[in-house]
């Protein structure tokens, strides 16, 4: 889960009030007296355990900017706005990402990081089991993944603590397995989905699983890196706050 915050601190420009993950909390928890260290590194910390975490599945590595000032609003309806749903269509992600000087190619490659990880099934609920409103299954996912989704592991749309894994088979290793899944109809979130039900955004998926592993992890990098220069403030925008969870009085 350290990759997707080191997303909502690069994309969001820091602004975190209100949305603390388990491990936002645990650092909280930590620094709760904060010092000199503190101030200066507490959020960069994700994003380099974010980095050092892919690495470790096998991913790439990539420079990570520290030292970054923190916003002096925070609003936490705001922050989740700014995110990208997983039930976001095509149109929607890629707005979300132009807005933060990202394009369809950054969409694509960041998307990627579905390789590892988890999921909570209140994140895809609604495509097994009720995707309109009136107990239909999502059409655009796979027939036999979403009976298989149903018998072994969200056997009613309310369950609010099963997690899954996001791909499957592969969830510890850094691969190209997730965009294979997508072209199976496999992806977990109408997000992953959508990214296929776009002639360019498709066109890519392909170029990646005709290319190489290496290719795949050398790409990866470059937005990770464009990530970490979005919404810089310098000089005497934003500050260094004396508690890491809320701006300064």
């Amino acid at each position: 889960m350290i990759l997707p915050v080191e997303f909502y601190i690069y994309y969001l420009g820091t602004k975190l009030e209100g949305k603390k993950t388990h491990a936002l909390f645990l650092l909280f928890e930590v620094y709760s007296k904060p010092n000199a260290l503190a101030l200066f590194l507490v959020l960069i910390l994700f994003a380099l355990a974010a980095r050092d975490s892919i690495v470790v599945t096998g991913g790439p590595s990539w420079k990570v900017p520290t030292g970054r000032r923190d916003g002096v609003i925070s609003v936490a309806s705001e922050s989740l706005a700014e995110i990208p749903a997983p039930f976001d269509n095509i149109t929607t992600l890629i707005q979300n990402f132009a807005n933060k000087s990202l394009d369809i190619k950054d969409l694509i490659l960041l998307s990627g990081s579905h390789t590892i990880g988890i999921s909570l099934y209140t994140s895809f609920s609604n495509r097994p089991y009720n995707l309109t409103g009136v107990g239909d299954q999502d059409p655009t996912l796979d027939s036999e993944n979403a009976a298989n989704l149903k018998s072994r592991k969200c056997r009613t749309q309310n369950d609010n603590t099963t997690i899954v894994e996001m791909d499957p088979g592969s969830r510890t290793t850094f691969d190209l397995s997730y965009y294979s899944l997508l072209l199976k109809r496999r992806g977990l979130f109408e997000s992953d989905s959508a990214l296929t039900r776009d002639s360019n955004t498709l066109a890519l998926i392909n170029q990646l699983l005709q290319g190489s592993l290496q290719n795949f992890l050398s790409e990866f990098a470059m937005p990770m890196e464009k990530m970490g220069r979005i919404d810089v403030k310098t000089g005497t925008s934003g500050e260094i706050r004396k508690n890491c969870a809320v701006a300064n009085s």
